[in-house]
């Protein structure tokens, strides 16, 4: 892959991975309620599905999910009952950052499964990734190859961007201690979720 062609890949996948969503919520509530350290296994299990779906459109079958209505659906209207349960959750929950902070209660292993069904289940991420990746790949060199850097620049980038989200909810996080404000907080936060899943539901592919 020649050196303008991945440079030129590098900012649209900046572009993409700061573009808001789903997953820009997800880091950002997270560091607001736990911090950088204990989010890191939530920002992993983004780049998990994330890194899925580029295994997926690698090997063709995205091109699958985004020509069939009946796939396209199926991971639409689950990603959004999801992100909509995650809200209602979010918006119920009353803690203070400081009683956030130090619950055990929610793992590590849990924020990252949450993260990785979160991408999983955004079928607009594969449809994109299927329409982007023919852009930047040359048929007449090796094919794998130059998935494989694509994908990697992709996992990268949204894992540095993801980070920086939730630092700067975490250092936010350190003027936050009331209750009432946190309360606040995960209200907004409960409806963003709910309102990335009614997005997701009126997706099409």
């Amino acid at each position: 892959m020649d050196i303008h062609v991945w440079l030129a890949y590098l900012v649209t996948a900046v572009v993409f991975s700061l573009a808001p969503g789903s997953g820009t919520v997800n880091s950002i509530s997270n560091g607001l309620s736990y911090g950088t350290r204990k989010s890191l296994a939530a920002i992993a299990g983004l780049q998990i599905g994330l890194s899925i779906h580029i295994i997926l459109v690698g090997a063709g079958i995205g091109a699958l999910v985004a020509q069939s209505a009946l796939a396209f659906s199926i991971i639409k209207w689950v990603g959004a009952a999801y992100l909509v349960w995650l809200g209602i959750q979010k918006w119920r929950d009353r803690g203070s950052l400081s009683t956030a902070s130090t619950d055990d209660s929610l793992s590590g292993l849990t924020l990252m499964k949450n993260a990785v069904l979160i991408n999983l289940t955004n079928p607009k991420s594969i449809v994109f990734l299927v329409a982007l990746f023919p852009q930047f790949i040359d048929p007449t060199q090796n094919q794998v190859t130059q998935l494989l850097v694509l994908g990697v620049t992709t996992v990268v980038i949204d894992a540095m961007v993801m980070l920086g989200y939730t630092s700067l909810a975490s250092q936010m996080g350190r003027f936050i201690r009331s209750e009432k404000v946190m309360s606040k907080i995960n209200k907004v936060f409960g409806s963003m979720f709910v309102g990335c899943g009614a997005l997701l539901a009126t997706a099409k592919a």
